[in-house]
């Protein structure tokens, strides 16, 4: 064989391991994502009631930095929470806009008795801690309730949410329990970018298969992160996380993989909505200060994942050029993309049409996880929210996700 027949055959045979890798993981993703929870599916009746309880039965805690266009909005919706109880612990972490008084403007407001709204106004950050964290750590210490949903100061709320995760959460027996938020792009592009990076976080985590206690599968999200008030200090308190600028997917290996107890992830389309990406390259400031961290901040590890993430991208798309068998490799890698974007319908609503934009958004990621590296490496650390986290302290402290 002439080295161009090499080449011609090895790129057919890369291309078509890729197709049936993706062709295995979309049904596996068609069948999983079937079977995950959907509380907006589950008959009330069913749930067991909220136990009558001498106080709140959640404490949320809602940390915000610099957050005036987004915080009243997510405030007045957990205030019109029904058939709940709960206490909103809102701490106002050394913002520079008006975030604060927004948040004590929507506190003189609230006369609710069963839903109580406390807000912090924290002027100082410890050495040795995140901002998040810190603002965490100071929402739990005003808990009263058995219950903790931590949240997003851009998280908005329907009536329901609180009581059908905490009465679903009872019923399952969770110490952990993530209600994925249904998150918003702006445009069609940006659209076809979500899609892609949720189909491809099946690879890292299957939602399906966190609760099993036996898979690696582990996960938390900011926006909806419902954990046992007793499940939290098991695992040290919030001073375990104080580094940790991945601290809701920390937060997932805590529960499960140290303390062995139960997590899990559920869907409810609309309980929760997060206005998550502005245009199709702004999951590149998005994971600015998060890509490096979620590799562990490892330099060898963030290159392969790029490069992988790049020949996703560029082989099937040379396979064209090949011959039958390269078409056949790229289209059969398309449409099992597109049956990944079916399977997340619930997350997303995004059409599966839109699958055919799997390569420019897989090399914009790319891109992101090489300069999140990049600009991490040449600052010395991270900046969040305008204070430089020195990568020595951050790597020193960081939970290390091993895989029990």
């Amino acid at each position: 064989m002439t080295p161009t027949e090499v080449l011609r055959l090895a790129l057919i045979i890369l291309a078509w391991l890729m197709a049936l890798s993706w062709l295995y993981r979309s049904v596996m993703a068609l069948r999983g994502m079937a079977s995950v929870l959907d509380l907006n599916l589950i008959e009330k009746d069913s749930l067991p009631a909220l136990p009558e309880i001498d106080g709140p039965n959640v404490t949320v805690v809602v940390p915000a930095r610099d957050e005036q266009d987004s915080i009243e909005a997510t405030l007045l919706s957990l205030l019109r929470s029904e058939s709940v109880s709960a206490q909103i612990v809102a701490i106002d972490d050394r913002s520079r806009d008006l975030t604060g008084e927004l948040m004590d403007a929507v506190a003189s407001n609230s006369h609710d008795g069963a839903i109580t709204l406390e807000v912090i106004h924290n002027l100082e950050l410890p050495e040795g801690w995140l901002g998040k964290p810190h603002a965490l750590a100071l929402g739990v210490a005003r808990a009263r309730a058995p219950w903790l949903l931590f949240t997003d100061a851009d998280a908005v709320f329907a009536p329901n949410a609180l009581e059908l995760a905490l009465r679903a959460a009872a019923k399952t027996g969770a110490d952990h329990f993530v209600v994925v938020p249904t998150l918003t792009a702006e445009g069609v592009l940006a659209a076809g970018v979500q899609g892609s990076i949720q189909v491809l976080a099946q690879w890292a985590a299957r939602m399906w298969k966190v609760e099993d206690p036996d898979a690696k599968d582990f996960f938390g999200v900011g926006g909806f992160n419902l954990l046992r008030a007793d499940a939290v200090k098991a695992f040290g308190g919030i001073e375990r996380l104080r580094m940790e600028i991945v601290e809701d997917v920390s937060l997932g290996w805590l529960v499960k993989k140290e303390l062995r107890r139960k997590s899990m992830m559920v869907l409810g389309p609309g309980l929760v909505k997060i206005a998550w990406m502005e245009g199709p390259f702004g999951i590149v400031r998005l994971l600015e200060k998060n890509a490096f961290a979620g590799q562990r901040y490892s330099i060898g590890i963030t290159i392969i994942a790029s490069v992988l993430l790049g020949l996703q991208a560029v082989v099937p798309l040379l396979a064209l050029a090949v011959g039958p068998w390269g078409v056949g490799a790229c289209v059969t890698l398309y449409c099992s993309v597109a049956i990944s974007f079916h399977a997340n319908r619930k997350l997303n609503n995004i059409s599966p049409l839109l699958a055919i934009l799997y390569a420019p958004s897989v090399m914009i990621l790319a891109w992101a996880f090489l300069r999140s590296m990049i600009l991490t490496i040449q600052r010395g650390g991270v900046v969040w929210r305008g204070t430089l986290y020195p990568l020595a302290e951050l790597k020193r402290a960081m939970i290390p996700w091993r895989i029990r």
